[in-house]
């Protein structure tokens, strides 16, 4: 089958990419894009996981400000992709999680539900783990996760309230490269000792001599080794909790 657009709660809110597997769905993946939304990439990335047997539902996070935003990586898109992304409101973000947690709960067959994102995408689905109940968060080089600045992230960064992924049964599975200039080693080791206080299931993995983006299709970017290990895990975390 081929992915499609479909509002997802309220008509005229927020729509979401959605690809369903051929056959019987083995659960949910509610998929967490980059600031430059729900591009080719993510696109691809929704029919590999359809290809596994997981509904894969991508939402439009920027809906509010622009529709189906699918932006390339030159200069010019990416700054318009970080003017939409200063634009998001973190309230927001988590009223718009949670409709998609609904919707995805609907499409998962009884099985359940993870969230998946990487950068941008990587922080929401850390922040919805802190404040919604989901079996799963697969996080590739997820930004702010102690640190504010943004409205998206609001005044109280994620793992500041690690111990509400704790209660909500959320099991954190995370990627981040050594060399990345966004989440610096420093951060991800705190945020390490951090999860393991509030008593978080959780793996955080680095990869060495990787970089911000390792997963991405931007070839001064990738890492294929990271990337093929990272994404092996994340299936295996997928059958396992799902």
């Amino acid at each position: 089958m081929t992915g499609q657009w479909q509002e997802l709660g309220t008509p005229g809110g927020i729509e979401a990419y959605v690809h369903r597997p051929a056959g019987e769905a083995c659960g949910t993946v509610v998929v967490c894009s980059e600031l430059y939304g729900v591009n080719a990439y993510l696109r691809g990335v929704c029919a590999e996981l359809a290809g596994l047997g997981y509904v894969a539902v991508a939402p439009d996070f920027y809906w509010r400000n622009a529709r189906r935003t699918e932006l390339g990586y030159s200069a010019e898109e990416r700054e318009a992709g970080l003017v939409l992304m200063r634009a998001l409101d973190r309230d927001e973000l988590v009223a718009d999680a949670a409709e998609a947690l609904a919707a995805a709960r609907g499409m998962a067959d009884g099985h359940g539900v993870a969230f998946l994102g990487t950068s941008m995408g990587g922080h929401i689905a850390v922040r919805a783990a802190t404040e919604l109940r989901f079996e799963l968060a697969a996080v590739f080089y997820p930004g702010w996760l102690l640190n504010s600045g943004f409205p998206l992230v609001g005044p109280v960064p994620p793992l500041e309230t690690a111990e509400r992924i704790a209660a909500n049964g959320v099991h954190l599975l995370g990627f981040c490269g050594e060399l990345d200039h966004i989440l610096p080693q420093e951060e991800w080791q705190e945020a390490e000792r951090r999860l393991t206080e509030a008593k978080v299931e959780h793996e955080l993995i680095t990869y060495p001599g990787a970089r911000h983006g390792f997963a991405a299709d931007r070839p001064e970017d990738h890492d294929a080794d990271a990337t093929a290990d990272a994404w092996r895990r994340v299936h295996e975390a997928l059958a396992r909790h799902l």
